[in-house]
């Protein structure tokens, strides 16, 4: 299949150019603190001023950056202040999970540009590719997106999405197992594909456009249908020598509290809603969290003291083992559950772990419930654009 035309142009004929680690971290530079000049990209990234305008020279060239105006006042020549073209090229993230689909359209800032889901309860493969194919047609009719300008498409993926044991799981929903899930977006759209753990992705949006701006390492926990974490270390996500870090849902259980058998099963709306059932009120989607009646709330109440009970010693062992600055709870729960979370845990941690060295404190993500499909957006940006310790290595080995 083609690829798309702009993700070839970006990268030319020069394979080297592809790797450009020199280029990534000028283009982060401007990302990042917006209108620059480049004798303060030169000094910011530790470049020279020929490297710095020869690089800045393919950028205005390839339309990734513009120039905005020129810094007034000064003697001489008065330099060009450079920014990033929002519109220099997009990527689409898609959010596939055992209750939603969500697909988000991003451009070079990291905007979403274009939104769309689909709540459905495990929904299958030919059901996500329709309303894929629906959605993009869509956004590219509305102009929200160029197809010209799109480097490709990101999949945010629980890992063993149809073998998890959850509530009312169909037997049909194993057509997954055996899915070529790239092609149900080839299909659609010519790009490449790049497919990542959705926890792992939340917490890559987590890290490029929210806390993980100022906290460059942290612990995310994700709840969602499912439960699961990502692990950021200095900036950087550790994936783990098999590509499963932060798999907190799996933690085994052995409590008085639920007959569950892993954390999974219980601290995830799955969980939550199986509670709900149990006790007389019948709820499928997040929003309704927020109508439930008295007897409704005091059923949440008694998941929140569980899921506080239940996540303290395994974020006990994250403090330990990992020393986090922080730990972001993110997901479609809805944000006063999410910061009761925390607050409940922040009292609990403080209690529990006096003997430990440090505690990081919980909070709520900054990120909203697309932070996965935000996070699949970013897979095509950190492949040709964003200074990545992959793309370091690629380089070096060129």
């Amino acid at each position: 299949m083609q690829a798309p035309t702009y993700a070839a142009r970006l990268s030319g004929t020069n394979l080297e150019r592809a790797g450009d680690y020199n280029q990534r971290v000028t283009l982060q530079a401007i990302r990042v603190h917006g209108n620059i000049t480049r004798s303060e990209l030169a000094e910011l990234t530790g470049l020279t001023a020929p490297a710095i305008a020869n690089i800045t020279k393919r950028l205005l060239r390839d339309r990734l950056i513009v120039g905005t105006g020129r810094v007034q006042g000064g003697r001489g020549q008065p330099p060009t202040l450079l920014s990033i073209n929002s519109d220099g090229c997009f990527s689409i993230g898609v959010n596939i999970d055992r209750d939603h689909v969500a697909i988000v359209a991003l451009d070079l800032l990291g905007h979403v540009r274009a939104r769309a889901s689909f709540e459905a309860d495990f929904a299958l493969p030919k059901a996500v590719a329709d309303f894929f194919h629906g959605s993009v047609q869509r956004m590219l009719a509305a102009g929200e997106i160029d197809l010209e300008r799109l480097i490709g498409i990101g999949v945010a993926i629980p890992d063993r999405l149809s073998q998890i044991d959850l509530p009312r799981r169909p037997a049909s929903y194993a057509a997954w197992d055996t899915t070529d899930i790239p092609a149900l977006f080839t299909n659609v759209v010519p790009g490449p594909v790049f497919i990542e753990n959705d926890a792992t992705a939340a917490a890559m949006g987590e890290l490029q456009f929210g806390h993980g701006l100022r906290q460059s390492n942290f612990f995310y926990v994700l709840i969602n249908a499912g439960l699961g974490g990502g692990l950021v270390v200095d900036g950087v996500q550790y994936r783990g020598a098999h590509g499963r870090s932060g798999e907190i849902g799996s933690l085994l259980l052995h409590s008085r509290r639920t007959t569950a058998r892993n954390l999974g099963q219980v601290v995830s709306l799955s969980g939550l809603y199986d509670v709900l059932r149990r006790g007389g009120h019948v709820i499928s989607r997040p929003e309704a969290l927020n109508q439930l009646t008295a007897g409704g709330q005091k059923l949440v109440d008694e998941w929140v003291s569980m899921a506080v009970d239940l996540l303290t010693d395994p974020l006990i062992a994250v403090n330990c083992l990992l020393d986090p600055q922080a730990v972001f709870i993110g997901g479609r729960v809805p944000a006063k559950l999410i910061d009761r979370l925390a607050n409940g845990l922040n009292r609990r941690l403080a209690l529990r772990g006096r003997a430990v060295p440090t505690i990081a404190p919980v909070q709520r993500a900054a990120m909203a419930a697309d932070a996965p499909a935000v996070g699949a957006a970013l897979l095509p940006f950190n492949d040709r654009l964003l200074p990545t310790r992959a793309a370091l290595m690629k380089t070096a080995d060129v």
